[in-house]
């Protein structure tokens, strides 16, 4: 059965796209077909990077793996009630189609409410919500008190993930693995990190997701975005360049994978 992996946060920066393409780079190394949506329809930066990948293939004329890439066009009907049914349609209808030819299909949504998102959420077997590690990226999870610091309840984005988990649920598919992904964890500032880590370890009990390091912050993510290469691509094309830097970053991405414990597959980059 294909396993759908949705990248959900209403927050722009969080580092979706980033973990979208290294997440992608990743399954195909462990061998396996991955089809790919960006539902960002505006800023598209999944597929950018994508596109940004098959310039480089072409220009250095070097074998890399690329996704199933499907996209979705907004429904231009006025009526609020044919644009979604006509949205509902063509995500329907390309999903359909990515799940007769991959084993994967990664989802990147954008940072903020749509219904294409929404749908996303809704068909995620395991959905990955990356957060800067900071008190202003954990108000998208929970509304907290300014002078208490205490969590008053649910953010609307954590209030959706538990609807699209309850309907889930009735539909007797198995339950969606919610992974709260803490990016950009720095070395300095070690008071602030605790705090974020208690109120998040405290939060994941309440709401039910599950605390997974990801990615410090490196200038090797930003840098390979326009060659569209990841850290396990500079394993294969540019060994040479590789620093410790480097190598730290993809013992990162190793953990990360393992960590998701997603079917049939182990890092073995």
């Amino acid at each position: 059965m294909t396993h759908v992996i949705v990248l959900g946060n209403e927050k722009g920066g969080s580092g979706k796209s980033t973990t979208a393409m290294h997440l992608f780079t990743a399954l195909a190394h462990a061998g396996k077909t991955v089809g790919a949506m960006d539902l960002d329809l505006r800023q598209q930066s999944f597929f950018r990077y994508l596109d940004n990948r098959s310039d480089y293939i072409a220009r250095k004329s070097i074998d890399l793996a690329m996704p199933e890439q499907r996209r979705l066009e907004p429904s231009a009907h006025d009526s609020i009630t044919a644009a979604q049914a006509e949205e509902q349609a063509r995500f329907d209808a390309a999903m359909d189609d990515l799940r007769q030819r991959c084993d994967f299909v990664l989802i990147d949504c954008p940072g903020a409410d749509s219904h294409y998102s929404r749908m996303a959420h809704a068909v995620a077997d395991t959905l990955i919500t990356p957060m800067n590690d900071s008190l202003i990226d954990f108000d998208m999870l929970a509304r907290v008190d300014p002078a208490s610091g205490t969590v008053r309840g649910p953010s609307i984005y954590s209030e959706m993930v538990w609807k699209a988990r309850q309907a889930r649920v009735k539909t007797g598919a198995e339950p969606m693995d919610w992974v709260v992904l803490r990016n950009r964890l720095a070395t300095v500032r070690a008071h602030n990190r605790r705090k974020v880590g208690a109120a998040l370890k405290n939060l994941s009990k309440r709401i039910g997701f599950r605390l997974v390091p990801g990615f410090s912050e490196r200038v090797i993510f930003r840098e390979m975005f326009l060659s569209g290469l990841t850290l396990i691509d500079l394993n294969h094309t540019d060994r040479a360049s590789l620093t410790m830097s480097n190598i730290a970053a993809r013992q990162e991405m190793r953990e990360l994978v393992n960590a998701l414990n997603l079917p049939g597959v182990k890092a073995g980059f």
